[in-house]
């Protein structure tokens, strides 16, 4: 089935040489069929690979999807056009009144700085705190991920020895989890982070649940128990290059950059990185999609701000 995104978004044409179904406004208002709507708060820097990557995998599933892209007012982006800014995005003002089946919030490049220093913070916890009234369910990214464990919960992150930069294998802790229902025994995902959250502190808070983790990168899906919001500590969204391209960003800098983890054939930079993650991404989503957004989402999205 196809997702709805707005006419001339550069993942249409990238998504449809792929052969996945995405279409205009026109044809998705004469089709007798409520979409899901799902919003993305895009933190990332390289906003059209993580549109792309996003939409990639929301569009692998039965259920015809409307994308609304977000964009912070007190942060602009340096690295996308603010022509593609201006034709694409909405600020949260724009869209505040309105009711979402699902939110995604993305990962960052600012997780050394403490929260409060972040210059978009503020904002950052109005939206999440206007989620919890209308967004039936929230999944949040790496960064954003430990922002609102922090946020609704109060964990904290903390400082790494190193970059948790590689590929990781992971398991399920509870495989009954929707989340991660009909995944392998081991799965792998890919992080790029310079902090973490600890499982002691998260096994305090008698709200959330651990339901996957790496011997390695740590805990990596973290679920609230009504299943309203759930965290992913890595980017099962990226491409099978995106560590690789970070990666040489970094050397060409000059910057002291390990290799990858598990990612480079023989650790060798030369060669291809092949893609371990694939499937396990697109299940994730479909898992969410499925799961906790359209079986349970209201029909009228105004019961959310009542509920």
């Amino acid at each position: 089935m196809p997702i709805k995104i707005p006419e001339g978004l550069p993942a249409h044409e990238i998504l449809e040489r792929e052969n996945i179904f995405v279409m205009n406004d026109f044809r998705a208002e004469h089709q007798d069929i409520r979409p899901l709507k799902i919003a993305v708060l895009n933190l990332m820097p390289t906003k059209i690979t993580t549109e792309t990557q996003l939409i990639r995998l929301l569009s692998n599933s039965s259920l015809q999807i409307e994308f609304t892209l977000l964009q912070t007012a007190t942060h602009r982006s340096k690295h996308t056009p603010a022509e593609h800014m201006e034709a694409f995005y909405k600020n949260f003002d724009d869209i505040k009144d309105e009711n979402f089946d699902g939110l995604i919030i993305t990962g960052a490049p600012v997780e050394n700085l403490d929260f409060h220093d972040v210059t978009y913070w503020d904002e950052l916890c109005e939206i999440m705190e206007w989620s919890k009234k209308h967004v039936f369910s929230t999944l949040h990214i790496c960064w954003a991920a430990q922002a609102g464990l922090y946020y609704h919960y109060g964990v904290k992150k903390h400082s790494l020895d190193k970059k948790m930069f590689g590929v990781f294998k992971h398991y399920a802790l509870r495989p009954n989890h929707p989340i991660v229902r009909g995944f392998d025994e081991y799965f792998y995902a890919p992080h790029s982070r310079h902090t973490g959250i600890s499982e002691e502190e998260i096994s305090r808070v008698s709200e959330i649940e651990l339901i996957a983790r790496s011997d390695m990168a740590g805990p990596y899906i973290i679920a609230a128990k009504d299943s309203r919001m759930l965290f992913v500590t890595g980017h099962s969204e990226y491409d099978y290059d995106t560590l690789s391209k970070e990666y040489f960003r970094d050397v060409d800098k000059g910057l002291d950059i390990e290799i990858p983890y598990n990612y480079f054939p023989d650790d060798n930079p030369s060669k291809r990185p092949p893609n371990l993650w694939r499937g396990h991404a697109n299940l994730m989503f479909s898992n969410w999609l499925n799961y906790f957004v359209y079986q349970n989402t209201p029909y009228n999205l105004e019961d959310l701000s009542r509920s």
